[in-house]
């Protein structure tokens, strides 16, 4: 009898998330500040934080991102703020990027067993002791490029409408040379105008508004 009420308790504790070490940090890496200006990179696909200086690719750190249900946002956004202690769950430090759809930040944890997995509600997750490095070094105004997948165009897409889908036809544009402005979500004059040369390159008439052909032309 005793070993029967024994073994239900052990299996109890070797699934409590408590017992489950958080992943390694990144070894062998630089501890003192970057030099010039700085950007940060984050890869969605690998759940790494890239710091970026004047010289490239700094300093890397391990994160957990969004849950499929609650993704981390894609695009290229700023750190508009920082704080110490900003609520429960967020850990030691708070910075928050601009992403126009949400609040979304990079920030501590209570739960460093989370730290390498999708498991947040969107934002970006560092284990305390990382963010709170990452703090010091890094300034109001920051770009922060976060790169992953993003979903299909399903919507018609116009001035000052926002949104993930935005930032994917920002980039197409971007890469055929028709935008020079950060893919930030925001479809804003200068994505309204890049919009209309795609359509005046193409024969078409310079609307600004991407209808469903126009999705299927840009193959977005």
């Amino acid at each position: 009898m005793l070993l029967l009420v024994l073994v239900p308790i052990v299996n109890f504790l070797a699934e409590d998330p408590l017992e489950n070490p958080p992943i390694a940090a990144v070894q062998t890496q630089p501890s003192q500040p970057p030099q010039g200006e700085i950007n940060i990179v984050v890869k969605i696909p690998e759940r790494v934080l890239e710091l970026h200086d004047s010289t490239g690719l700094y300093k890397k750190y391990r994160i957990a991102v969004g849950k499929s249900e609650t993704p981390t946002p894609i695009g290229d956004f700023k750190v508009v703020w920082k704080d110490y202690n900003w609520g429960t769950g967020f850990g030691t430090r708070w910075m928050g990027i601009n992403v126009p759809w949400g609040i979304y930040g990079i920030h501590g944890t209570n739960k460093p067993w989370s730290i390498g997995k999708y498991a947040s509600h969107g934002c970006i997750r560092m284990r305390n002791s990382d963010v709170e490095q990452l703090f010091e070094w890094v300034p109001i105004g920051t770009i922060v490029r976060i790169a992953g997948p993003i979903n299909k165009v399903k919507r018609e897409l116009k001035h000052k409408m926002s949104g993930q889908d935005v930032v994917l036809l920002q980039r197409k544009l971007k890469d055929m040379g028709f935008l020079s402005d950060r893919a930030d979500g925001i479809f804003g004059k200068a994505t309204e105008e890049a919009v209309k040369k795609y359509q005046e390159a193409n024969n078409l008439q310079p609307t600004g508004v991407v209808d469903n052909g126009l999705v299927n032309l840009l193959q977005i």
